[in-house]
């Protein structure tokens, strides 16, 4: 099976032991018979969308993309990965929650301020949480707080989730 990924999911990939695969940013059937990519993205081939955004998502991609070549990870061995990554591990099985109402303007912060436990609330709100890309868009003037998105950031996934909840933590 010759498999094809994004720049996005590439890192999880790697994490998964696959290292045999077609680099994409936007897979088509001439590239492969199976691709990994993005929950948001599709495709007219077979394919495994995966989540990337908290560190929970990122723990379940990594099971479920290293089933693909029938050397699935166990859970000591991706906990493993976690280890250099302190907000990830704090957030990984948490069940945080927090009296602090945030609006917030994209479904992928959604998943990440709901992870840290954020009431999501569009109408009495203390902050807004809204990705760069979208700074243009933001109606509100106090209390923004400003998310780097998937084109301004790390593609490594780790790194990733540390710079947006350390972000966020602030706010705490």
């Amino acid at each position: 099976m010759k498999i094809v990924t994004t720049p996005m999911c590439e890192e999880i990939v790697k994490l998964a032991g696959i290292k045999n695969y077609v680099l994409n940013k936007f897979p088509n059937k001439d590239d492969g018979d199976f691709a990994i990519l993005l929950s948001e993205s599709k495709v007219d081939m077979d394919a495994l969308a995966i989540k990337i955004n908290t560190p929970s998502q990122i723990y379940q991609s990594i099971k479920e993309v290293s089933r693909i070549n029938n050397n699935e990870l166990d859970d000591e061995e991706i906990l493993s990965l976690f280890k250099n990554y302190p907000i990830c591990q704090k957030y990984l099985n948490s069940n945080y929650q927090r009296n602090i109402n945030v609006k917030v303007y994209s479904d992928f912060l959604k998943d990440i301020v709901s992870d840290m436990g954020f009431n999501i609330n569009s109408n009495d709100f203390s902050y807004v949480v809204y990705p760069d890309y979208l700074k243009d868009k933001v109606i509100e003037v106090e209390n923004l707080v400003e998310i780097p998105s998937h084109n301004s950031i790390s593609k490594n996934p780790f790194e990733k989730a540390e710079l947006r909840y350390s972000i966020l933590e602030n706010l705490i």
